[in-house]
């Protein structure tokens, strides 16, 4: 319901949407997409088929659905004028949290992988007082990164089939099979900093009322975003198939594929918002004075591009 006039204490009118079944659903899907994704990894582990991935497709279509009518709720009460200032500044502080969620979800994985290569690698190998204890379990078990076995695999002569090894990285252009001319994860960054850049000039566009340049850049962008997962899906191929690089291969395989996985996940879902505001866009929607939706999609690309330079320093390069 919403109040007719500024009521005489100075308060704002103030838009409360009637009750809805979206939240329960959103989270029934998303729990769904999530329980599904590990039942199928399991499955996969254990070579055997089984409903996982059916369920997790089932998710993510009700979890896609829900969202979809949501948020057109959302965009139509805002076009109608129901939304206040105050509900406004509330739509960005939690478009703050979010991306704060996002930041220590992704500190969680960088923080595994320098606890990894820092301090859990290093003692398995003997290093230092815990290691000098810990390696009694695995006698023969040398440390170095990239780990690409772990220490039962060496001790039971099992060795990771991984066969692209550089020298310090795995994936970094040390062979002439890989060179750095030819080297996705290079392109990728370059893409995603053009991506920034595109979608800052596409803001601009919208502030000055130019409305060509806004929709131009922010196609561009767009464009961009799928360049840059068409890369990734070429990286996972080659790592998969000619370097053999997989989930099993040591922990470095795993936090290489969460890491990436993760944020290719995250460009997705990016994209995504960015493709939205487009299609608004061509329907006339956002001016200079209301354009939240835009913005709080442009602050997540910005996020994506950050991680994406941290990742891609701290995974590619040291």
């Amino acid at each position: 319901m919403a109040t007719d006039s500024k009521s005489v204490d100075g308060y704002e009118p103030y838009y409360v949407p009637e009750q809805s079944a979206f939240p329960i659903l959103a989270t029934i899907g998303l729990f769904a997409f999530v329980f599904g994704l590990g039942t199928f990894f399991n499955e996969m582990q254990a070579e055997t088929s089984g409903s996982g991935r059916y369920i997790s497709i089932a998710g993510f279509l009700i979890l896609s659905a829900t969202l979809f009518f949501w948020f057109r709720q959302a965009i139509s009460e805002n076009m109608q004028g129901m939304n206040s200032m105050q509900l406004k500044r509330s739509y960005v502080w939690g478009m703050g949290w979010f991306i704060f969620s996002e930041v220590m979800f992704f500190a969680a994985f960088f923080g595994a992988l320098f606890y990894v290569r820092n301090f859990a690698g290093p003692w398995l190998g003997g290093e230092g007082d815990k290691g000098v204890h810990i390696a009694l379990l695995w006698e023969n078990f040398k440390y170095t990164w990239p780990m690409m076995e772990t220490p039962d695999q060496v001790v039971n002569g099992a060795k990771a089939a991984f066969v692209g090894a550089g020298e310090g990285n795995s994936l970094y252009p040390a062979d002439a099979h890989n060179g750095l001319l030819h080297w996705l994860p290079l392109y990728n960054t370059i893409i995603l900093l053009a991506s920034s850049v595109t979608v800052h000039m596409a803001h601009v566009g919208l502030k000055n009322d130019n409305r060509s340049a806004f929709k131009g850049w922010l196609f561009i962008t767009v464009a961009l975003g799928i360049g840059f997962l068409f890369l990734q899906y070429m990286e996972y191929h080659e790592a998969y198939v000619d370097l053999g690089l997989t989930l099993e291969s040591g922990i470095y395989g795993t936090t290489f594929f969460m890491l990436t996985g993760f944020h290719g996940f995250h460009v997705f879902l990016g994209m995504t918002m960015l493709l939205i505001m487009l299609l608004r866009a061509q329907k006339g929607h956002f001016s200079h004075e209301d354009c939240f939706g835009f913005e709080a999609a442009s602050w997540y690309w910005h996020f994506v591009d950050v991680v994406w330079v941290c990742l891609f320093f701290f995974v590619y390069i040291i």
